[in-house]
């Protein structure tokens, strides 16, 4: 793609960096990026040179949100029909990146705003530039939180820091971010990419079948009662299993047999599975 796409991707190592390309507007989210985002994660998703995804963003922000003129002013001129395709273009994609086959991680370096919380809760893990700012600044401007920002906020945030969040329409920094569980951890800017580079490395050397299936269980088994969510787990293993059998039979294999790794301390040798 070009520099003047409003989403850019590189393939370094098996990880994929996929940049919001917006920095002159602050990544503001508008039709043609969430359309462009849409289709790179289509073509991403079961590449075999992808084993994880870093959602970032060019220049100074990761994303400051939905685009106020052209998201909102000029698709509620031309009515209702435009302002459901564009909101179906930006859910489908957050969407997507949600239940990614692959683990995915949000590494914010700078303004994270409203809509913007939308990408950022579809991260499996989220890393913080200490300054970055994230706000839900709707209140200000006399709407609410939409497009699931406030949905977000109650998941990750305590109610108390939730209701203040939203109603007073202040900015935390990445510092607060993390003590409030908005991301994993924060991280002084020069330290941030290696730290998500870090991360990423030990993904990668998880088995993926587990690992997809750990991440939709995570997030399904929230809104399950116990027992719902037993039964849930019970035969989303088993489906695991019949899907990567050999996996699971060569972690346990190494462990007794081979007394090669121990499961505490990290994964076993994917090198040695069957292909």
């Amino acid at each position: 793609m070009t520099d003047t796409a409003p989403a850019t991707v590189t393939i370094e190592n098996r990880i994929a960096w996929l940049k919001f390309n917006r920095p002159d507007k602050r990544n503001c989210m508008n039709p043609a990026l969430n359309r462009a985002m849409g289709e790179l994660l289509h073509d991403l998703e079961y590449r075999d040179d992808v084993g994880v995804l870093v959602l970032t963003g060019e220049g100074s922000a990761w994303s400051a949100g939905m685009d106020l003129k052209e998201y909102f002013r000029e698709n509620e001129a031309r009515g209702l029909g435009a302002v459901r395709q564009a909101q179906a273009e930006a859910y489908g994609w957050w969407r997507r990146l949600r239940w990614f086959q692959k683990p995915t991680i949000a590494m914010v370096n700078g303004w994270c705003f409203g809509g913007g919380y939308g990408p950022l809760f579809a991260c499996d893990l989220a890393f913080a530039d200490e300054d970055a700012q994230f706000g839900l600044s709707e209140i200000n401007w006399g709407i609410l939180p939409g497009g699931g920002a406030t949905k977000v906020a109650v998941e990750l945030l305590s109610m108390r820091d939730a209701m203040y969040h939203a109603m007073m329409g202040e900015n935390i920094d990445g510092r607060k971010a993390a003590a409030w569980k908005l991301v994993n951890e924060a991280h002084p800017a020069d330290r941030l990419r290696d730290r998500v580079v870090e991360v990423a490395n030990v993904l990668l050397k998880k088995n993926p079948v587990a690992l997809k299936a750990t991440k939709d269980a995570v997030r399904r088994v929230g809104a399950m009662t116990y027992d719902e969510a037993e039964d849930y787990l019970i035969r989303a293993q088993e489906a695991a299993n019949s899907f990567d059998n050999d996996g699971r039979k060569e972690g346990i294999r190494q462990f007794i047999d081979e007394k090669s790794f121990k499961p505490g301390l990290g994964a076993y040798d994917l090198g040695k599975q069957p292909a």
